[in-house]
């Protein structure tokens, strides 16, 4: 199922949580709606799925206008971040109810649940209630009861938000492995840059209720339209070009693109090492510029060796980036 939505705003109060926002999702795709609190993403998944009503603007649903239609009607599987499993129901109960309230038959019920039992890992817990679980299982269950119905777009709101780090991680690789074989149209919410990049297939980073920048999570963090996408998909380094007084003069680096040593290079701008950081097999390093401004630089662990605080080093960096229209990160 493809997803249209043509210039959707949405006001909440004097909010204006929707601006004016286009986006397609061509059918099968993983797509990432990610940005700051905020920044409408979360509104615009629900208009996608009708649990709001744009001001103005369309939805169009595999070329089907669906702007006006309920819920029930576009046929979309929905999991919140807080899991809104019922807590008087099985876990097998949870994943059924779909269907029961489609009237589908026992038997059919009944294999669906095995076979969503089966592709969650959870084949022992069917008569477990949702108490009973660790979170992350208690979202899969809630992603099972969604795949129930078979719909032919899933929606996600920041799926993994309650969840500690290590299952997150883990979750992350499970859906993208899941989306793989089910082949649906799926797009998600999520503030968190590194799993909007390991998981979709297309990144929509929104800011201010407007859509900065979309392409797939290479084009975006290689190549950002303005310093936010750019500070948004990962730290950056901010430099003031010597004798300039423009802010379109500001450099903007990458720490894994500095590179530093303790022998003179040509080109290379003196510093001093303000502080280390061990982090396993990265090592980020504090630098003082000769004139005073500070950078960050992340080293593979290997090339960090020898350094030390308060030593003197030389900087250069391999790429940098310059925006035609500066404004506020």
């Amino acid at each position: 199922m493809t997803i249209r939505v043509e210039a959707v705003s949405k006001r909440f109060g004097h909010f204006l949580a929707l601006d004016q926002v286009s986006l397609d999702v061509s059918s099968g795709s993983l797509v990432a709606l990610l940005g700051p609190s905020g920044s409408g993403k979360s509104t615009l998944l629900r208009v996608i799925a009708g649990l709001e009503t744009p001001d103005a603007g369309r939805v169009w649903l595999t070329g089907e206008e669906a702007t006006q239609k309920r819920v029930q009607e576009r046929r979309i599987g929905f999991v919140f971040q807080h899991y809104a499993l019922f807590k008087h129901m099985r876990v097998g109960e949870n994943i059924a109810f779909g269907l029961e309230v489609r009237r589908v038959p026992r038997a059919v019920v009944k294999e669906r649940v095995e076979a969503l039992l089966e592709l969650i890992q959870l084949q022992g817990f069917k008569d477990h209630y949702p108490a009973q679980l660790s979170g992350g299982q208690r979202q899969r269950v809630a992603l099972a009861r969604a795949l129930a119905v078979e719909p032919p777009v899933l929606l996600l709101d920041e799926p993994f938000g309650a969840l500690d780090a290590h299952v997150r991680k883990e979750l992350r690789s499970w859906l993208r492995r899941l989306h793989d074989e089910a082949h649906m149209t799926t797009v998600f919410v999520t503030h968190d840059q590194e799993e909007a990049m390991e998981v979709a297939d297309e990144i929509v980073v929104m800011r201010q209720g407007r859509i900065e920048q979309t392409g797939s999570p290479k084009e975006v963090y290689d190549h950002p339209v303005s310093p936010f996408v750019m500070s948004f998909l990962g730290p950056v380094n901010v430099l003031q070009k010597p004798d300039s007084q423009a802010s379109l003069n500001r450099i903007f680096l990458r720490p894994h693109d500095l590179l530093v040593t303790d022998n003179p290079q040509p080109n290379a701008m003196e510093a001093r090492v303000r502080h280390i950081s061990f982090l396993g097999s990265e090592v980020h390093v504090e630098i003082i510029l000769g004139d005073g401004q500070v950078v960050e630089a992340h080293l593979p662990t290997a090339q960090a060796q020898g350094l030390a605080e308060g030593q003197r080093v030389y900087v250069q960096y391999r790429s940098a980036k310059t925006f035609p229209m500066y404004y506020e990160i």
